[in-house]
């Protein structure tokens, strides 16, 4: 039975390490599948597993702000992460769901269940591989998606923009060196948006396409979990010194 958690820490470093642990918790003590959300209230920049701030970020304007970068263990491109910006995480058994032994199906598997969760909630959108989708009408990008993938389990985790302030964006991100053909070399203003949602019913829709129930009280983690966070901050720092 997947489990729901609705848990969203104070830092950011909790937050980026807590995903990695359900991943770590999963494998090693067989936990189980998880559904979670969160959401940052402060802004923070992050890194791909092998992102290159350099490359990626406006430098300069990232320490005049104060704003801090770290780096996650997944794959994908670099974000800006703050209010308005939920995040989905998914810790899934490939050995459950037949198409994720396979990294593209496994994007696009996943893909269509939360464009099936946007649909409820009156968006429609479109899976743009290898891991964004896009509004239908106007192919602006949504939500961007990224994986770290064990030996029995994957971690995969996305991104629904629905109030974020889009000028930080352009603010503190470069346009990546690579980019996706459905872009067309639109800029960071013209290819990203908001989608005009609620979250709580967003994340109701996408839990029930699972089978899952979203209680009124957000869960709290359990003491096992607490536990192994405070283990993990103390051995690995996602922080990036730029």
């Amino acid at each position: 039975m997947m489990q729901i958690k609705d848990i969203s820490f104070d830092t950011a470093q909790e937050n980026i390490l807590f995903d990695e642990l359900l991943l770590q918790l999963a494998e090693k003590q067989s936990t189980g599948e998880v559904l979670r959300f969160w959401e940052s209230q402060t802004v923070f920049i992050v890194l791909g597993r092998i992102g290159k701030e350099q490359d990626d970020i406006w430098l300069d304007q990232a320490r005049q702000d104060n704003i801090p970068v770290f780096r996650r263990t997944s794959g994908g491109g670099t974000v800006v992460q703050g209010p308005g910006c939920l995040n989905f995480t998914f810790v899934l058994n490939k050995e459950r769901h037949a198409d994720l032994g396979d990294l593209r199906k496994s994007y696009a598997w996943i893909s269509a269940k939360v464009i099936d969760a946007l649909q409820t909630c009156g968006v429609k959108a479109v899976f743009r591989p290898i891991s964004d989708i896009a509004l239908t009408h106007n192919q602006k990008k949504i939500s961007g998606n990224a994986q770290h993938r064990g030996k029995h389990f994957i971690l995969h985790h996305g991104t629904i923009l629905y109030d974020f302030d889009l000028n930080l964006i352009s603010r503190y991100l470069k346009i990546p060196q690579e980019i996706p053909a459905y872009r067309q070399s639109r800029s960071q203003a013209d290819f990203v948006t908001n989608i005009h949602i609620q979250a709580r019913p967003f994340k109701q829709a996408l839990a029930g396409i699972f089978g899952l129930h979203l209680s009124q009280e957000p869960p709290q983690p359990s003491s096992q979990e607490l536990l192994a966070l405070a283990d993990l901050l103390q051995k690995r720092s996602v922080v990036v010194d730029f």
